[in-house]
């Protein structure tokens, strides 16, 4: 067991290609870890292990490993850089204490960038910015913490500062040390040099340190009083300001380096035990009682009674890994634990620790603790485990919406369970991926984040589950709200098997803000005393998947409230079916009544292309129905456009954008909500 104190749980986050699981494989050769270094160019990335990543160059799924430095231990998390797979970067923010942002030292904040940043913010995690890619042409690093200034309206504190520029990259000048570390050019990193500043950089390193002084004075009183006596301050009293402004999210310390040329790697891990927190530095988790609601927290001590968040799950061949972080407690190899989610109770079969896909074996962990088991058959992603004589429920991650779908047959009505099995895993080991039956046409309906995410799946479900299907093209995920409250019945009364089954129930329907990407429901206090208790869970199952499923039109309704408002029971004749097929019908009759109307997925864009393209990739745009959000100059050759575009029209773009530009352009985007399609485009699909 290790001490909780020496302990670090990170993920390294960033835009695609920034060169984040580079920086996590040099991470495991300096460590120790690994013996050799794998290079994602090469498809030898030990992080990146799924032969989908491998064949593509990217991170797909969040990859966890565990290596020693300085006498400490950092548990990391390299997470995918692509929007598609954005699920992978939430649900682990939402267990880990502290990032590292890994930026181009070409491009700066780029657009998943931003989507990181602002996901780190929602689960109040501590950051450091690494800037990378410093040895290339066209490299600043002035440039890219201007733009984590302004684009993530952060506030950088700079640490370090590159020695050279481009290919003449020699290592970094650290200001709160005075020191600089210079790399041997010929090994692969392990050796540098730790030397004085050089005198020329002298005087840059005293401005830029003022400098650094001056923003920790005006967050911490220490160093304030120093720095308004005029006296020096001192490295180690510096570093614990830094320390503590960095735990408290007031400002970002900046590093920098070349992760491929091997420069940079040891001070960053340095900078991870000296300012992001240990799972002491955090705040105790809040949960609540799963039976009475009221608020619970859990102190990280081994000796408080276990508890844990499951942020993942993976299936294969092989069976369900289930990755958890230990928020307090011990768990044992032979332990139980309780999913107060699902009521289950189940018996700890395998517990390790993971590196990438490779799994050690061990027999116990602690409160702090980030591990897989194997062989328990209930829990998901955002379940709580805890001991069952003291349970606590904690709040799960949050995910978006999915935006595209296709469908997708068995080849054969013997591969038709098997399908359906191996698409119920996957659904439960991602939570942005969707499976549904479309209620007209019988065809299952595959949705999820992008082109990408759903070929991705499909090809883990031809390749890695051999299972024989069909899959058609990709189509956009429409959704719809309604634009007005209005009220609807449902009645049921019928013979069916010499029996009568009858039940009545009524709802309203409105617009609401709370639920941008989804619905509310509600019950008024009337309804409570119309529906007898034992049908009451029937109704609002029902009335929760004939929201989701469309109301009829196919398209699940978002941004809308709805009230189960009464009923009417017979002691004699209702049944569950009655009160099953009333509540659809309630949904239904209202869902017509309250000007229902149907939405479109919009996407944020942002393109880089040399300025030599900027107007034809401009004219491209404005024939997608873009509204143009900016163009901003990059250096004296390039262009950034920002835009959103309607999800329909980005089909097919990356192809597009390749022949504009002869190949010299790049463009990201992501989901930035949904907005009403035109009359022409509803009237087709909708009514």
């Amino acid at each position: 067991m290790r001490a909780i104190e020496k302990t670090r749980n990170l993920g390294i986050i960033a835009h695609i290609d920034a060169g984040k699981t580079t920086v996590t494989e040099r991470i495991l050769y300096y460590s120790g870890k690994e013996h050799r270094i794998g290079e994602v160019h090469e498809g030898a990335a030990k992080m990146d292990w799924m032969e989908e990543e491998q064949k593509r160059g990217i991170t797909i799924t969040a990859a966890a490993t565990a290596v020693p430095w300085r006498d400490q231990w950092l548990n990391i998390i390299d997470t995918p850089g692509h929007v598609d797979f954005t699920a992978e970067v939430e649900r682990s923010l939402r267990v880990l204490d502290g990032a590292v942002v890994v930026f181009d030292g070409v491009h700066g904040v780029e657009a998943q960038s931003e989507t990181v940043w602002r996901q780190a913010n929602r689960y109040h995690v501590p950051r450091i910015c690494f800037v990378n890619k410093l040895d290339r042409a066209g490299g600043s690093f002035e440039r890219a913490v201007e733009s984590i200034r302004k684009r993530l309206s952060a506030l950088p504190l700079v640490c370090q500062l590159p020695l050279g520029v481009e290919r003449d990259l020699k290592g970094v000048l650290d200001l709160v040390e005075e020191k600089a570390y210079v790399w041997d050019e010929e090994g692969l990193g392990e050796e540098f040099e730790t030397t004085a500043v050089p005198e020329e950089h002298a005087d840059d390193v005293a401005l830029h340190r003022d400098d650094l002084v001056g923003k920790v004075a005006d967050l911490d009183d220490e160093v304030a009083d120093l720095y308004l006596a005029e006296e020096p301050v001192p490295a180690d009293v510096l570093k614990a300001a830094i320390r503590r402004i960095t735990l408290r999210s007031a400002a970002t310390p900046v590093f920098c380096g070349s992760a491929l040329r091997n420069k940079g790697i040891q001070p960053l891990l340095d900078a991870v035990l000296d300012y992001l927190p240990s799972p002491l530095d955090v705040a105790v988790p809040e949960g609540h009682d799963p039976k009475t609601d009221e608020p619970r927290t859990r102190a990280c001590d081994p000796k408080a009674p276990f508890s844990a968040l499951v942020f993942k799950s993976f299936s294969d061949r092989h069976g369900d890994l289930v990755y958890m972080r230990i928020y307090s407690g011990t768990i044992t190899d032979s332990g139980h634990v309780y999913n107060p989610r699902k009521g289950k109770g189940e018996r700890v079969q395998q517990i390790f620790r993971m590196h990438a896909s490779h799994r050690d074996r061990i027999k116990e962990a602690e409160a702090g603790d980030i591990i897989a088991m194997v062989g328990l058959k209930f829990a998901e992603t955002g379940d709580t485990l805890c001991a069952k004589g003291d349970p606590i429920l904690y709040e799960p991650a949050r995910f978006p919406e999915t935006v595209i779908s296709m469908a997708i047959e068995p080849k054969s009505s013997a591969d038709r369970d098997r399908l359906q099995e191996v698409l119920g895993r996957l659904r439960k080991d991602d939570p942005t991926f969707d499976v549904r039956e479309d209620d007209e046409t019988g065809q299952t309906i595959i949705s999820g984040m992008g082109e990408l995410h759903l070929e991705v799946l499909k090809n883990r479900l031809l390749n890695d589950f051999q299972v024989a299907a069909n899959v058609g093209s990709p189509r956009v995920s429409y959704r719809q709200t309604v634009r007005r409250r209005a009220a609807g019945d449902g009645v049921f009364d019928q013979e069916a098997g010499g029996k009568r089954h009858f039940a009545k129930v009524r709802v309203v329907m409105e617009p609401t803000p709370k639920q941008p990407e989804g619905f509310e429901l509600d019950w008024d206090t009337a309804a409570r005393f119309a529906i007898p208790e034992e049908y009451q869970d029937i109704v609002e199952n029902t009335v929760s998947e004939a929201v989701r499923s469309g109301a009829g039109a196919g398209y699940p309704l978002i941004g809308t409230k709805v009230t189960i408002m009464g009923g009417e029971a017979s002691e004699l004749d209702s049944t569950e079916i009655a009160f099953e097929a009333a509540a659809a019908r309630a949904v239904d009759d209202a869902a017509e009544s309250a000007k229902r109307v149907l939405l479109e997925p919009i996407m944020r864009v942002e393109i880089r292309t040399p300025n030599d393209y900027v107007g034809e990739v401009l004219g491209d745009l404005n024939r997608r129905h873009s509204t143009i959000l900016g163009t901003d100059p990059e250096g004296t050759d390039a262009t950034a456009l920002t835009a959103t575009v309607p999800l329909q029209q980005m089909f097919g773009y990356v192809g597009m954008l390749r022949s504009l530009t002869q190949g010299r352009a790049a463009y990201a985007m992501e989901p930035t909500g949904f907005q009403e399609v035109s009359a022409e485009t509803a009237k087709k699909l909708l009514f």
